[in-house]
């Protein structure tokens, strides 16, 4: 079987800055898997996301996702993924409501006119519904809570029907209570649809507990892996 996420000695870099922000990665993550990066700031996990998702080109090396190439032109294959980044939270005076958010999710897959079907509109009620926020789908995105906020994010990737799900720090911020939520939430979307997940978390708790297999980026580079409890080196990969 394919990989769903392919990295070969991939290498990148930030326009203006001296270091790489990538120094060689090699990763592979199967279909369904459900992938933790960890380490500390700065060490280059957010980087492998934008690899992943097309919005930092390579220097050098290889990137597949969903048994494709990707490049900064991949748009097609990015309405397939679902991005979540860390800092996306919503200003209170931002104007949109709940249920516009979601329904966006739906812009790369039927086009702004598919959007007036019936069977669009149910789709975004239904993951409104499954992350438990559908009674607030007429309230304004800005006026809900972190983990509210977080939750409408996962009801736009359940509508978006996405195959990968990359988040950013899904947890970042939110209370124990939210965290456990969040995280519940995140596996629920993940089996509902049949997804791949890859998870940036600098924190031990429940989003690592719920993955498969964990990476620590330092520098640049994997250098260790955890998987069903046993420690590994990344070079006995």
């Amino acid at each position: 079987m394919d990989d769903a996420v392919s990295l070969i000695d991939v290498r990148a870099s930030y326009e203006g800055e001296r270091h790489a922000a990538l120094a060689g990665v090699n990763l592979s993550v199967a279909p369904r898997e459900q992938l933790a990066i960890t380490g500390p700031n700065g060490a280059g996990k957010t980087t492998i996301l934008e690899v992943i998702n097309g919005l930092l080109p390579v220097a050098s090396g290889t990137v597949h996702a969903l048994g494709e190439p990707v490049t900064p032109a991949s748009h097609r294959l990015r309405s397939r993924i679902a991005y979540v980044p860390q800092n996306l939270f919503f200003l209170p005076d931002t104007p949109f409501l709940v249920r516009d958010v979601v329904f966006t999710a739906r812009f790369g897959r039927t086009g702004t006119w598919g959007l007036f079907a019936a069977a669009e509109s149910r789709r975004v009620e239904d993951a409104l519904a499954a992350v438990g926020i559908a009674e607030l789908k007429g309230r304004p995105v800005g006026r809900l809570s972190g983990g509210q906020q977080r939750k409408a994010l996962l009801a736009r990737a359940l509508a978006q029907e996405a195959e990968l799900l990359l988040l950013d720090e899904p947890t970042a911020n939110l209370d124990p209570e939210a965290k456990e939520d969040v995280a519940a939430l995140v596996a629920a979307v993940r089996h509902e649809l049949g997804a791949t997940s890859i998870v940036v978390s600098h924190e031990v708790g429940p989003l690592l507990d719920a993955s498969d297999r964990a990476v620590t980026v330092a520098a640049g580079r994997i250098v260790a892996e955890t998987q069903l409890g046993v420690r590994v080196s990344a070079s006995s990969r």
